[in-house]
């Protein structure tokens, strides 16, 4: 039997355990099992090699870290301070209290790292009070669905530090190319909203009346203790005074003194902010530990190899071969969250990529992209589940709400693909480079 039969074969076998209800980490590892016992006859010492492997990195440890400093967050009044901070300077603005949804999920993502929880915290403030001021609800629901995406494209990220551990890379290079095509996404998203108030003025509700400056200075002020969280957890990896790890253990002591100042913390909330952490990271784990095993027997095998050389031989070039992976990205996003997608494609996918030329760093801000665009993708986009939960209305009605916005991070893909260097390797490399 040749390689990609028995490529093929464990493809079958993959999506008939995960079709069963089999839990992915316990799939990968059957997968990675089959595959192994093919050519090695102890396949039970690599599966326990690589479970210890991947569960004993120092550089994972930060992932349980800004899993918890999201979840302790999620439970403070951090998203209603955001909305009343930012909301009077937008008033003005084609589109105006829109543009909130934008700039206080952008701001939230930056420090919670995680999408469902930053769609759910700024929808719960953000919906009511547009309702009540009379803005058009569909426009409202997609730009909050697709806003809450910028929680794993804003470093620090969930599904960055799975990429990052996956392939091998440095995190904090991951983080700072992260950063321009989160602002792209985020311009992209206003622009829209801008546009479209410029050509539905009907649907726009009456001016609000006229705000001082100091009485602006005075309700952004509920910004400061954000802003100070965000610059001593990004800006501390930044300039290299801490690395991604120690910079997520600042981000939880920053969140649990930004919670107790709120006085949104109590012993409720940090107990379920841990069990909260805790079940997510568990998660995260074990995937990754079924995922590392299965990367050992596709290497073991031969396969990634194979495939790398079948994708050369036909020619596509790399444009091609990125056209390819994008369709089977928003594909498998129909049917698995970010961090199944990742780790059960980057074993075969990232020998490939490497062939063709393009930068590991890039290609996980192209794949972030891609899961953004797979939270709002039927049926299983999980911010799609998330406003259905806030809002009532059906799933479809939702993801129409969604589509221009979707368009829009087509289009970063698009971008980022035409100028890599401008918008993604150039920063780190620059911030980097001292």
């Amino acid at each position: 039997m040749d390689l990609l039969t028995f490529a093929l074969l464990l493809l079958v076998l993959l999506c008939l355990l995960l079709g069963a209800g089999l839990w992915i980490s316990m799939s990968l590892a059957a997968v990675g099992y089959v595959a192994m016992a093919a050519v090695h006859p102890s396949p039970g010492l690599f599966l326990a090699s690589a479970v210890w492997e991947s569960s004993g990195s120092w550089t994972l440890a930060a992932l349980p870290m800004f899993v918890w400093m999201g979840e302790i967050l999620f439970r403070t009044k951090l998203s209603e301070e955001l909305f009343n901070g930012l909301a009077p300077w937008v008033r003005r603005i084609p589109g105006r209290l829109l543009h909130v949804n934008i700039l206080a999920c952008g701001i939230f993502g930056s420090v919670s790292g995680s999408s469902a929880a930053t769609c759910a915290t700024v929808s719960k403030i953000a919906l009511p009070e547009l309702r009540r001021r009379g803005y058009d609800e569909r426009v409202a629901i997609g730009s909050l669905a697709t806003a809450g995406t910028l929680g794993i494209m804003i470093p620090p990220s969930i599904i960055m530090v799975v990429y990052a551990v996956a392939a091998e890379v440095s995190i904090v290079r991951v983080f700072i190319a992260g950063c321009l095509p989160g602002l792209l996404v985020m311009v992209l998203f206003s622009a829209y909203i801008a546009i479209w108030a410029l050509l539905n003025p009907s649907k726009q509700p009456p001016l609000e009346p006229r705000t001082s400056f100091w009485e602006k200075m005075r309700l952004s002020a509920q910004l400061i203790p954000c802003g100070l969280l965000i610059v001593a957890t990004i800006g501390s990896m930044f300039v290299g005074w801490a690395t991604a790890t120690e910079a997520a253990g600042f981000g939880v002591l920053g969140s649990l003194i930004l919670a107790a100042v709120t006085r949104s913390l109590s012993w409720e909330n940090f107990i379920e902010s841990l069990k909260g952490a805790t079940r997510l990271s568990c998660m995260i784990m074990f995937i990754l530990a079924g995922a590392a095993f299965l990367t050992k027997a596709m290497a073991l095998t031969g396969i990634p190899t194979a495939l790398a050389e079948g994708v050369a031989h036909l020619n596509l070039g790399p444009f091609g071969i990125i056209a390819i992976l994008t369709v089977v990205y928003v594909v498998l996003g129909t049917a698995l969250d970010g961090v199944s997608m990742i780790v059960l494609t980057t074993s075969i996918v990232v020998p490939m990529i490497q062939a063709a030329g393009f930068d590991l760093v890039w290609f996980g801000i192209f794949i972030v992209l891609l899961v953004e665009i797979a939270e709002i993708t039927p049926p299983v986009g999980f911010n799609l589940f998330v406003m259905q939960t806030m809002t009532g209305r059906d799933q479809g009605e939702v993801a129409m709400a969604s589509l221009p916005f979707f368009l829009m991070l087509v289009l970063t893909v698009v971008l980022i693909t035409i100028f890599p260097v401008t918008l993604v390797t150039g920063l780190p490399e620059l911030l980097l480079a001292r």
